[in-house]
């Protein structure tokens, strides 16, 4: 029987970091920035450990201190990242398997087996004997019920999620629960009396589409069905977009300095759009305003380019988008690169 695997590297980023410096086993971990909690930044990741104090990712580290004030503080290491990322995919390429990496931590695995809670336990020991990190893995007859799986085999552990059980596992649980659905759209979804997966799955598909759109409204009842994508694509992880963000110490008001450091950051982005060899096809600029509200806003471009001068000029014609008369302690510039089918 054809099954997906979807394979997620437990606390990927602080468990490189333990690996690197054993002597930070079993102590909370928070990784972020440059490593300084008094400094304006945010959790890229956190230990087990960490997280038992309500650390967790995208939470200011200053925030992540108060938390838990004996958390060991390290800084982000991008390059050490994608390093142990590429032997854990190519420890996975080594089975007769399909893998579809959907990032640096997880990837779905196509396989025709009768066992698939064995193959997940072999899958499991050869990624820790060969990179040391500990994986869980979720098996579904599709990528959605894979996906979701896995965060019930958390940590280090397998969970078999299939049309078989999804009822009796999925049917209580809020909508968040689901894999596409964010707290945005479940605070959306509450307003029309839809807090659990069975309310959304007996949903009127009408009443959906007139809240959420023709096609977003009905997609969401089709993930509250289980339904999902069964085929997993040999293809290599491809980014969508490159972004760079600078958090400021002091907060900034003066709209010169702002347009000049968006502008900065659009040439850094223009020269990581060449880097990749594709031309970008939209650009937004994301203002994190003081205290911490934060909003994006992009437009596309008259045709995809790589052109540094297109970049840059979008970039601040998208910064007019903006009401500019709060004070800015973060900004940030994304290329998004074209879709392809």
């Amino acid at each position: 029987m054809d099954w997906v695997l979807h394979v997620d590297l437990d606390q990927f980023i602080a468990a490189v970091e333990i690996a690197r410096h054993p002597e930070l086993k079993g102590k909370p971990v928070v990784v972020g920035g440059t490593g300084d909690p008094t400094q304006r930044a945010v959790v890229a990741t956190a230990s087990y450990e960490a997280r038992e104090f309500g650390v967790h990712s995208g939470m200011p580290l200053r925030t992540a201190a108060r938390k838990c004030p004996d958390a060991i503080f390290l800084p982000t290491d991008a390059p050490a990242y994608e390093e142990v990322s590429d032997r854990v995919m190519a420890t996975l390429r080594d089975f007769p398997v399909v893998v579809e990496v959907i990032g640096w931590d997880e990837a779905f695995v196509g396989a025709r087996t009768e066992d698939p809670e064995a193959l997940a336990a072999d899958l499991r020991a050869a990624v820790a004997a060969r990179t040391g990190m500990s994986c869980s893995v979720g098996i579904g007859d599709n990528k959605l019920r894979a996906k979701i799986a896995t965060g019930f085999a958390k940590p280090a552990g397998v969970y078999r999620l299939t049309r078989d059980n999804w009822v009796a596992v999925m049917a209580g649980r809020p909508v968040g629960a689901l894999w596409g659905i964010g707290p945005k759209t479940t605070k959306k979804l509450a307003e029309l009396g839809l807090a659990t997966v069975e309310d959304l799955a007996r949903a009127d598909p009408a009443v959906l589409a007139e809240r959420f759109g023709p096609n977003m409204g009905p997609w969401y009842r089709t993930l509250a069905l289980g339904a999902g994508d069964p085929n997993v694509e040999a293809t290599p992880y491809v980014a969508k977009s490159r972004s760079r963000e600078v958090t400021f110490q002091q907060n900034i008001d003066d709209h010169a300095q702002v347009a000049a450091q968006v502008a900065g950051l659009a040439k850094r982005v223009a020269q990581d759009v060449a880097d990749e060899g594709r031309p970008a096809a939209r650009v937004a600029v994301k203002i994190r305003f003081a205290p911490f509200l934060t909003h994006t806003r992009s437009i596309t471009l008259p045709a995809p380019s790589s052109d540094p001068a297109e970049i840059e000029r979008a970039a601040l014609e998208v910064l007019g988008l903006f009401d500019l008369r709060k004070p800015i302690r973060l900004l940030g510039v994304r290329a998004e690169f074209p879709v392809t089918e």
